[in-house]
């Protein structure tokens, strides 16, 4: 569609796409796609994106006693700075989305406005007549409402809780992660495989609303009901999964918006990828202060100092079932350590875009691999499971923190998790459906270990059932993984597993890389029996 320099319609409505100089920072609404200023490789670059909400620039209280603003400081700033814009790059994946100061706007340059409902008649469907920023008051009231309408009764096991996270109370009371399922996104190309090897993350679905306040919410039009399910078929769906950058299937705008910038563990400061439903006296802090070894957050430095020299904890508190080297795995009940679970799963959240949030972590047990050295046992990443699976799934939640990717850790979490299959005596596989890096990264644990069986076999002869019970991986994972390998020959009349030199020398290259292993013989561990009491969700 050209740029428009058209006035508006008769009927109200603004053009679909305004000229560059034709409307100024106060026009520009959420919904809208401008060009905005962004640090690139080579230098500054001016790249279309959407603005999903818009705010205030806020003060940190945490920062006033470092930080005094002179008179002429507060008058050279600029004046677009007074508002952040939170933006999602238009191409680039979600992760990336971040909050922007005004000045970086390109007015100079075409802005496209939200398509207006084909439903149309209404009269405030026009230019927003207040500054940026400023939602109803009406419509706060409602979602306020309406998220404590759905948090106040007691759910059950498959209800999650919904806004609970924006509680007043100090003390964080962050849920478990599960997932729901979806339609099977389409398969990443195997380009990436090599680059993901330690980027691993199951993910699922989230459901939350809640904090209507933080957040803008349209001008023109009231918060839209979601469309009826049987309004979309599987094809539109998958599409849907295929071009939206992140996977987005939650409607909840709340949850678009990225609420924490930075997050400070232990020695590193690594970027929040997504939204958490920390407390809102947490939300838009320059960093926020986690302790490593209990998960604790702090919203200055000077908090997670004092807290340090009372927290007695060095490790993960739960048993410790394999130790190799400095590798440490620790085994945790999530029905008797709530609190530490609660907040592995809001630090899990930030790097997890598909979540379903649940207050009871009871039903899971956490496996959480540490790198000890002479300060303590220093979490790298983890991943849950169920007591009791009637899939048989022996993984619900997989996650290597960022600060630790890319060095194999992701590929070490999945060996682990199929060696408590082989104790267990079960076929084992993670929820569906996997995320990008999660896909990746599993569909090379299978191509490793499946040629490595293959090629350790002596005779040469082995079915896809005798794979899959040596391996404990399903049938149904070593059907697909020799599909995507084109293992399948047709020979006489019958399929036929063959090797050829393309796969065995990507297999090579890979395996001289991976320099970690789980050692069974240093796994101390039995498989937990429980009884129907113990499997009760602990409310």
């Amino acid at each position: 569609m050209s740029p428009s320099s058209s006035t508006p319609a008769g009927d109200g409505t603004p053009p679909p796409i305004s000229p560059g100089g034709s409307y100024s920072i106060q026009t520009v609404s959420v919904g809208c796609k401008i060009y905005i200023r962004r640090p690139g490789a080579d230098g500054e670059e001016e790249r279309l994106a959407e603005i999903l909400s818009i705010r205030d620039k806020p003060v940190n209280p945490y920062g006033r006693r470092n930080a005094v603003t002179t008179k002429a400081e507060s008058t050279t700033a600029k004046s677009e700075d007074q508002w952040e814009f939170f933006v999602h790059w238009d191409t680039f994946n979600k992760r990336l989305d971040e909050w922007v100061p005004g000045s970086r706007l390109v007015l100079t340059r075409d802005l496209e406005w939200p398509r207006p409902k084909p439903s149309g008649g209404k009269k405030n469907s026009g230019l927003p007549q207040k500054a940026p920023g400023k939602a109803p008051r009406s419509l706060l009231k409602k979602a306020t409402a309406n998220a404590a309408l759905a948090a106040s009764p007691t759910p059950g096991p498959s209800t999650p809780v919904i806004g609970a996270g924006y509680s007043a109370s100090p003390s964080p009371a962050p849920p478990s992660l599960k997932r729901k399922t979806r339609p099977d996104d389409e398969e990443e190309e195997e380009e990436e495989e090599e680059d993901a090897e330690g980027d691993v993350d199951a993910e699922g679905e989230m459901d939350i609303d809640g904090e209507g306040e933080v957040f803008e919410l349209s001008l023109q039009e009231s918060v839209p009901e979601p469309p009826p399910l049987s309004s979309f078929s599987k094809e539109q769906e998958i599409e849907k999964l295929r071009t939206s950058g992140s996977m987005t299937q939650s409607i909840s705008e709340i949850a678009r918006v990225k609420n924490l910038n930075r997050l400070q563990i232990g020695k590193h400061e690594v970027d929040a990828w997504y939204f958490s439903p920390y407390p809102k006296e947490y939300a838009h802090l320059p960093v926020l202060y986690i302790c490593e070894f209990c998960l604790s957050f702090f919203p200055s430095p000077m908090m997670l100092s004092r807290h340090r020299r009372r927290c007695t904890l060095l490790h993960p508190p739960g048993n410790e079932i394999y130790r190799h080297e400095d590798i440490s795995f620790y085994e945790i009940d999530g029905k008797r350590q709530l609190t530490w679970c609660r907040n592995l799963s809001l630090l899990s959240k930030c790097f997890l875009d598909h979540k379903t949030l649940y207050y009871d972590v009871t039903p899971f047990m956490y496996y959480v691999m540490t790198q000890r050295d002479s300060t303590g046992c220093h979490v790298i990443g983890y991943f849950s499971k169920e007591k009791e699976s009637a899939e048989n799934y022996n993984v619900a939640c997989i996650l290597t923190l960022p600060q630790h990717q890319r060095h194999g850790y992701g590929k070490l979490l999945i060996e682990f998790s199929y060696e408590l299959s082989k104790k267990e005596q079960k076929l084992g596989s993670p929820e569906k459906p996997l995320s990008d890096l999660g896909l990746l990264g599993y569909r090379a644990y299978w191509a490793e270990t499946i040629i490595d069986l293959l090629l350790d076999t002596s005779d040469g002869e082995l079915s896809v059932d005798d794979i899959a019970q040596r391996t404990c991986i399903t049938h149904g994972d070593v059907m697909n993984t020799c599909s995507t390998l084109q293992l399948f020959k047709h020979y006489k009349g019958q399929h036929i597993l063959c090797l050829n030199n393309a796969v065995l020398e990507k297999h090579q290259k890979q395996k001289a890389k991976r320099k970690r292993r789980i050692h069974p013989e240093c796994l101390k561990w039995k498989p937990p029996v429980f009884t129907r009491d113990q499997l009760r969700f602990g409310w």
